[in-house]
């Protein structure tokens, strides 16, 4: 199967990095602090949304802007302890595209998504993040204000993701969607495309743009 774009766009929690191990430490920590039963903690869902609409769910609202803000000092720190590494075939595939053709947008304040980033070396040429943005995945606007940055038709635009609200966002938004099976099991990801990880992907650089293959 072969996609054609004009942009590539990356989550990059599960997707490009691997944090599980940190987000794991920090959210455990964070609920103790606040004194979330894990009972009420297993019920939100973590993955691919933004911790305002996390904390928001779990806390009176009064104290949610000071949660947040725990969280992201906890996260922040927590980089340099070794909970964040790449993904299998992030550095290669990153390494075929043009700067100007591709951008992060993640569901992380910029804060902590540069921290992340910077550990692994990833230095996007564009980063969308929580903070850019008034509505997280699954709704569409990260991904297509990521497209407006680029000056690319939403609808030339690849999402890559590993969670099921970042497809949502991807394919509301009318992007070509592609699923990576790195958090989830291939049955929960509803996608154009379903891809164990990037190293299973080719990216070459055409006169009309990208060209996405799955590896023979």
């Amino acid at each position: 199967m072969q996609i054609h774009a004009e942009a590539l766009l990356f989550d990059n929690d599960g997707t490009l990095v691997s944090s599980l191990a940190s987000v794991d430490r920090c959210w455990t920590r964070w609920a103790g602090e606040y004194g979330i039963t894990p009972d009420a903690f297993a019920r939100v869902g973590l993955h691919g949304r933004p911790a305002a609409e996390i904390a928001a769910d779990l806390l009176p609202a009064a104290i949610v802007p000071e949660a947040v803000a725990r969280i992201e000092e906890l996260e922040v720190e927590d980089v340099p302890n070794g909970g964040v590494e790449l993904l299998p075939g992030t550095e290669d595939f990153l390494g075929a595209l043009p700067a100007e053709l591709w951008a992060v947008v993640t569901s992380a304040t910029r804060r902590l998504a540069e921290a992340r980033l910077d550990a692994v070396g990833i230095r996007p040429k564009t980063l969308i993040t929580a903070d850019d943005i008034t509505r997280g995945k699954p709704d569409p606007e990260p991904y297509l204000l990521a497209a407006r940055e680029l000056g690319v038709d939403p609808a030339r635009c690849v999402v890559f993701e590993d969670a099921p609200a970042g497809l949502r966002a991807g394919r509301a938004a009318g992007m070509t969607t592609v699923a990576l099976t790195t958090t989830h099991q291939p049955h929960e990801l509803d996608a154009d495309l379903v891809v164990k990880d990037l190293s299973a992907l080719s990216a070459l650089v055409t006169g009309r743009g990208l060209e996405i293959s799955v590896r023979g």
